[in-house]
């Protein structure tokens, strides 16, 4: 009995692992995300390399153990050791996709997605086929069908800024009044400039179901009082 991987297993792990991270990395770059189909079959094959370099120790020494046995207790390998560290370190490069912009978060589903091939190119280098092909379908079906399925409106909160105060509060009472729209809270400030005062009001608001933030945008956008409106994810 010999302890070892052979070329052809080698061979079908790393295709198969390019495979099916380039299939999530192809969904990703056509959503036009920062991490597209080649960081994500590195990501994918680095793990798969990682996890078959872990098998070929654990099979050295079992090997050594089996042409020694004097060693028997001496030699050992932690199956787990390299592979943990690939857990914890794919996340320094999810991170490097995460932008905050404007109290408004990018990046999270690609930084999963980068953790979640890495997870799967360990199963495939670790040569748990089925848990790989199984959580691939699955992974997939999560980021490419979800969200046509499920409809969620994100929370946001929408930054105003305006010239004058009076005209402004009149004006915005009666268009939460009319779109339904729920007002949780507010917060307010004044930043004095040459010709008077720039006031900026945040609200946290919740929308019926028929508006979107996209047109409570666009409506507030056509107020002259209104020098700028965006709708931020609370940070």
């Amino acid at each position: 009995m010999t302890f070892q991987l052979d070329i052809a297993t080698v061979v079908i792990r790393l295709i198969l692992a390019t495979v099916i991270s380039g299939v999530i990395g192809y969904n990703r770059a056509q959503k036009h995300r920062p991490a597209g189909i080649r960081t994500h079959i590195l990501v994918c094959l680095g793990a798969c390399i990682i996890a078959l370099i872990q098998k070929e120790i654990g099979f050295n020494a079992l090997e050594i153990a089996r042409q020694y046995p004097q060693y028997k207790g001496i030699v050992r390998a932690d199956d787990a050791r390299l592979i943990a560290q690939v857990v914890s370190g794919i996340g320094f490069l999810g991170a490097g996709t995460i932008i905050v912009e404007h109290h408004s978060i990018k990046g999270l589903t690609t930084a999963a997605s980068l953790w979640v091939v890495a997870c799967l190119g360990l199963a495939v280098g670790m040569g748990n086929y089925v848990i790989a092909i199984a959580s691939f379908i699955v992974v997939y079906g999560v980021i490419a069908f979800l969200k046509r399925f499920v409809r969620v409106s994100p929370v946001r909160n929408l930054e105003i800024q305006y010239l004058h105060k009076s005209d402004f509060k009149q004006f915005i009472q009666e268009y939460f009044k009319e779109k339904d729209i729920v007002v949780n809270n507010v917060s307010y400030k004044a930043n004095k400039t040459d010709d008077g005062y720039l006031y900026t009001s945040v609200y946290e608001v919740k929308l019926p179901h028929k508006l979107t933030y996209v047109n409570v945008v666009e409506d507030l956008a056509g107020n002259d009082n209104i020098t700028k409106v965006n709708a931020v994810t609370p940070g």
